[in-house]
């Protein structure tokens, strides 16, 4: 096991490995910007070292300095949480190169799976459903043009190495294809230094199901179950459930397979999640896999019992995974929310500043909050806007949705604007108190209902 950790990252997830290393006895290094200097996380680690200004670019962004501290700390390594460098296969590599641990999946499957074509071809050699699109990346506008006619309209011309929703391009016919196909090719050019793209049709509206896996160094691969992350505002999460409501037991052991069989196909090792989209007739497609430890992972941990962060730091460090498929039982039900600085009623405007005072509910079995928020913290303005995760767990799942409510109803954030009294309108409507909603929900139902009554 591993004696020192350096956490490459900040917020909640930051603090949220922070306390896992904490219980199992290892040290851990902070890096922070010097708008970070006052971070909870900076205050909680054992050490912690300043690695460059604001910016992302300059500080949690910078392989070099990230390095640099984990080599003068001693670490033997890395965890990277979600965003940053978690998917970056170069940091991976490099961390190899320098004898330290990157705790997630070897570089070559980071790169694998970060190339979206690549990981559609690999998918499609193990079985996997994917969604109907081209046969490999466009290698010219003619080539472009007659697979299209094959693929159908509406559909997505995407960037091969893609990623936060740049370099893709939507085409409603024909006569628009060329025009977006330029375009898509230019902005992933751009973003990526890669103007690589495919094609793939549209799957609207649909449930977003993901699958969460965990894998060892031995071969041994095994899922934890899926959650449903359907409520979703400009392609980002709001708030994320585990069971799906939706999916049946029958779909959800041939997912889980699926899910298993993709995580085998590539030799991934640690964490990961596989992400599908199920269509109106309960036909499912493989989407994309996440190569890191994902935000809502608490929900997960909340119904099976199993600690995601814990092990992926044990499998990091050698140990052999000591659970069995048949090990994971599924218990009641939980929900997350995701509370961010940000103001509803001006577009959804990031809101950055001074808390003057905070309020997280606590008290009652199956709360959970996970947050580096506290009363007279300065929020940035460079960095995600997310302040808390706040998870529920209960028997079912009405029981979760009043748990829920009444944690929203306790919470309290004064000086900046937040999502907080849109979370509780939007887990009280009728389409989620019925369990009634998909990717489509949000943006083309309840936000209209939600912005007459406001």
């Amino acid at each position: 096991m591993f004696t020192r950790i350096l956490v490459a990252n900040r917020g909640e997830i930051a603090c949220r490995i922070i306390r896992a290393c904490r219980d199992l006895g290892i040290e851990t290094v902070a890096v922070y910007s010097q708008a970070d200097k006052e971070a909870l996380h900076v205050e909680l680690a054992d050490q912690a070292i300043c690695i460059g200004a604001a910016s992302s670019k300059e500080s949690y962004l910078n392989i070099e300095n990230i390095l640099s501290a984990a080599v003068l700390t001693e670490s033997q390594a890395i965890h990277p949480g979600f965003g940053f460098l978690s998917e970056n296969a170069k940091f991976a590599q490099m961390c190899t190169e320098c004898q330290i641990s990157f705790i997630g999946p070897s570089a070559q499957v980071i790169s694998m799976m970060g190339d979206k074509a690549q990981a559609r071809e690999k998918m499609i050699e193990a079985k996997v459903p994917v969604i109907p699109g081209s046969d490999g990346e466009i290698d010219s506008l003619e080539n472009g043009l007659a697979q299209a006619k094959q693929v159908g309209f509406p559909l997505f011309i995407k960037a091969s190495a893609g990623g936060g929703g740049k370099g893709i391009r939507r085409v409603n016919s024909l006569d628009d294809f060329e025009r977006q196909y330029q375009a898509a090719r230019q902005e992933a050019e751009n973003a990526f230094g890669n103007g690589a793209v495919y094609l793939e049709r549209i799957i609207f509206p649909a449930k977003h199901i993901e699958f969460q896996i965990l894998a060892d160094h031995f071969g041994h691969v095994i899922h934890l179950g899926e959650r449903d992350c359907s409520l979703q505002r400009n392609n980002q999460k709001v708030i994320e459930e585990a069971p799906s409501p939706y999916i049946s037991e029958v779909l959800r052991q041939k997912m889980g397979q699926d899910a298993v069989r993709a995580a085998e196909a590539v030799g991934y090792q640690n964490a990961g999640t596989i992400e599908f989209l199920v269509d109106e007739k309960g036909d499912y497609y493989f989407m994309e896999m996440n190569t890191r430890i994902q935000v809502e992972h608490p929900i997960t941990e909340m119904i099976t019992g199993v600690d995601l962060v814990e092990w992926q730091i044990r499998i990091a460090s050698g140990e052999k995974l000591a659970l069995r498929q048949e090990d994971i039982q599924f218990t009641g039900h939980s929900i997350e929310c995701r509370l961010n600085a940000e103001d509803p009623f001006n577009g959804f405007r990031p809101s950055p500043g001074l808390v003057s005072f905070v309020h997280l509910p606590k008290g009652g079995m199956g709360v959970r909050l996970e947050s580096a928020l506290y009363s007279g913290y300065q929020i940035p303005p460079y960095y995600d806007s997310m302040l808390a995760k706040l998870i529920v767990h209960a028997p079912n799942r009405m029981q979760a949705i009043q748990k829920m409510s009444r944690l929203l109803s306790e919470l309290a954030v004064e000086g900046v604007p937040t999502n907080h009294e849109f979370l509780l309108s939007l887990l009280t409507s009728e389409g989620f108190l019925q369990a009634n909603y998909d990717t489509a929900y949000l943006e083309t139902t309840f936000l209209p209902q939600w912005k007459d009554q406001a």
